[in-house]
């Protein structure tokens, strides 16, 4: 399944050692994570976004600069199904961004969306009264009611107002599912899996799972 990644800091920070580190941990992965890319961050006049249908290894006009949030997705398409750069995360609603890693089966939700996870995403907004950690509780709790298996479910949502929450939960494969932390130089990083810290900074603690909450 995909790769998800969300960086954050007080201060602005290059965005490119993160990307170039994240690219690399697509490239490795044990499943493949090559059916395009995507990556969304604030500047001076809110969102931007960048997708490609490239895997992002090969993508040579990945976006630089610097920034104070910065989330990105590498694809891992369901039976290669939906393989089109509009399908690519991180999707975004004016306000928020969002990126998903995950695999659901016999979903039963009424939701629109072009995929499964912009349905998520549109599917745990109804129930946002101005908390997103409680509206993330809430959805996810129904969506796991609804669904035969959830193999993983692993999502990141941030806001204009850099404010991030996450929810973590798989039934299978924690070295692969496990999402991770890391905290140094008032940067903080939630990834998939550690990448390689060139100063030597910070240390990656595995993230519970079942967690839902702030970054």
């Amino acid at each position: 399944m995909c790769r998800i990644l969300c960086v954050r800091s007080d201060e602005p920070f290059d965005m490119e050692p993160h990307l170039t580190a994240f690219a690399q941990l697509a490239r490795e992965s044990p499943e493949y994570q090559g059916d395009g890319w995507g990556c969304a961050w604030i500047d001076a006049d809110g969102w931007r976004v960048y997708r490609d249908i490239s895997p992002v290894w090969e993508d040579a006009a990945a976006p630089s600069g610097r920034t104070t949030l910065l989330l990105a997705h590498a694809r891992s398409a369901y039976r290669g199904e939906g393989i089109r750069v509009e399908n690519n995360m991180p999707f975004l609603d004016g306000e928020r961004a969002f990126i998903f890693n995950g695999e659901l089966h016999g979903v039963r939700i009424r939701e629109r969306g072009r995929i499964g996870a912009e349905k998520v995403f549109n599917f745990v907004k109804r129930f946002d009264d101005g908390d997103m950690g409680r509206a993330l509780e809430r959805g996810l709790a129904a969506i796991e009611k609804r669904t035969r298996y959830v193999r993983a479910m692993n999502l990141i949502v941030a806001d204009a107002s850099r404010r991030v929450h996450f929810a973590t939960r798989f039934n299978e494969d924690p070295d692969y599912f496990r999402m991770h932390a890391a905290h140094g130089d008032g940067v903080g990083i939630l990834c998939s899996a550690p990448y390689p810290d060139p100063d030597g900074r910070r240390t990656w603690t595995p993230v519970a799972n079942g967690a839902i909450g702030t970054f």
